[in-house]
């Protein structure tokens, strides 16, 4: 399991993937959704969150592929 969510965020207008605490995954990405492609497969791997920011830094998307509590209310 990774040690920190996975965020995929623009960066000098390139899009790439962090993982906290671990710096950079990958490469460089020339479009969002290629790098949200590359930082999902890594979430699921990992089983960890996947956090999507905007181009201004903001969270667009957050999604969880693991280590849910078994029950949530609401």
């Amino acid at each position: 399991m990774a040690n920190g969510f996975v965020h995929t965020v623009q960066k000098d207008g390139q899009w790439v993937n962090e993982i906290e605490g671990n710096g950079m995954l990958g490469g460089v990405h020339a479009t969002k959704d290629e790098a949200v492609s590359v930082g999902r497969a890594r979430a699921h791997q990992d089983q960890t969150e996947h956090v999507i920011h905007k181009e201004d830094g903001t969270i667009g998307e957050r999604n969880s592929y693991g280590n849910d509590p078994a029950s949530r209310t609401g």
